[in-house]
């Protein structure tokens, strides 16, 4: 599938540190990596609608990740996919009348176009589902020889192709990811994409990893399989594990710990995969105006309506790095202006061929950033050497203001 163009990174003087990333499995800070090749799989959308702010404070949050793991040496490989056959999206395509796969690649363009404004380096492969529908089906047959897996009729036609589901009791380890206990659990799956009342399961926790094909939907053939579509837990442990080895970091957005990484953990465990992922992460949720966003509501803030506007992307991109990535937060009219006057106050100091030494800063930002990406910390370093700057303190130090530019730029991903 087609990605976005990448944005150039300046070199820095020096390497950084390895990133001690918060394992939302065990609850502490650790290095899943520190030298040679580093894997990152992200979980992309589903594009029925175009990626919202809250996405793209994810997407931000991991691109500091892999520009770290760069610039500290590691040979990264960063995959991100993409659910382009799914419940929500054929429902709203539905809805409008448009073709699903047309509907599917007009919100990817959208998609593509903010990350290429946000610097967002893209990921080695990013890919759709609908492009490996052969390499989910063989996971979903594995599954299945390992019995792990088991079929389910149709509820409204017996003869129907039958649902696979995955047996959650055939990995021990069900539940470690996320530490929810049943209830929980049971709360979120009904709520996230889940079937907890569905008949004939043995265990209603059990997720879904092949769709029998219905009337009107898409549906493939896969060998040993009854016609049918992906599950979405599924799609994600067949692309990843196909192309890393090993994912040192699963990555996504908190409301993916629960069951979306938990039950992908769980489906690479039933086939002995073990560690699935080294490190899990997960970025806060952002709302809007107090509020929680979401599609369903329709109260969304977008990249590309804030450009839109007059908001310099570099700014929005500034606006997201000034909440540490684990955050909680709820966006505000407010954030953009202050986002603005820090770009401008960033550019302004820069903009003089001397200035306070910048070796310093280029420490404390990447220091900031292998402390679990604290990106608010890093945008300080950058504001107190503006003040600096302003102050006119020190000896003056001939390319001291391009060293922090390119610290910005390589490190932050904002460009003065």
């Amino acid at each position: 599938m087609r990605s976005w163009p990448p944005p150039s990174r300046p070199a820095l003087p020096g390497t950084g540190r390895p990133v001690r990333l918060h394992d939302t499995a065990t609850g502490r800070a650790a290095a899943p990596v520190t030298a040679g090749r580093a894997g990152l799989y992200v979980c992309g959308i589903t594009p029925y609608d175009a990626a919202h702010l809250g996405h793209a404070a994810t997407y931000v949050a991991f691109d500091l990740l892999v520009r770290s793991w760069l610039d500290a040496g590691l040979d990264v490989t960063y995959v991100q996919n993409v659910t382009d056959v799914d419940d929500p999206l054929l429902e709203r395509a539905a809805q409008t009348g448009v073709d699903w796969q047309e509907l599917a690649e007009s919100q990817l363009d959208v998609y593509r176009d903010d990350m290429a404004a946000l610097a967002v380096l893209p990921p080695d492969a990013l890919v759709g589902v609908t492009e490996v529908v052969d390499e989910v089906g063989a996971l979903v047959r594995r599954l299945e020889e390992a019995g792990a897996g088991y079929r389910v009729p149709q509820p409204d036609d017996p003869a129907a192709p039958a649902d696979v589901y995955f047996d959650v009791g055939a990995d021990v380890d069900f539940g470690a990811v996320s530490g929810l206990d049943r209830e929980r659990m049971l709360a979120l799956s009904a709520e996230r994409g889940g079937d907890p009342d569905r008949e004939g399961k043995k265990d209603p926790l059990d997720p879904l990893l092949w769709r029998g094909a219905r009337p009107g939907e898409p549906s493939w053939h896969v060998d040993g399989l009854p016609p049918g579509r992906p599950g979405w837990h599924v799609e994600c442990v067949a692309i990843a594990t196909n192309r890393l080895a090993p994912v040192h970091v699963q990555g996504g957005g908190s409301d993916l710990v629960f069951p979306h990484h938990e039950m992908g953990a769980s489906h690479a465990h039933a086939l002995g995969i073990r560690p699935y992922a080294h490190s899990y992460a997960h970025a806060g949720m952002v709302g809007l105006h107090g509020e929680k966003m979401s599609k369903s509501k329709g109260n969304l803030e977008f990249v590309h309506r804030l450009v839109a506007t007059g908001v310099p992307a570099a700014a929005v991109r500034l606006a997201l790095l000034a909440h540490h990535y684990r955050e909680d937060w709820t966006w505000e009219d407010a954030d953009a202006g202050r986002a603005v006057a820090r770009l401008d106050r960033w550019r302004a100091a820069v903009s003089h061929e001397g200035g306070p030494e910048a070796d310093s800063t280029l420490a404390a930002v990447r220091d900031a950033l292998a402390d679990d990406l604290d990106a608010p910390a890093a945008l300080r370093a950058v504001d107190a050497w503006c003040e600096r700057q302003e102050r006119g303190e020190g000896p003056v130090e001939l390319g001291a203001p391009g060293l922090v530019a390119r610290a910005a730029d390589g490190l932050l991903g904002v460009r003065l």
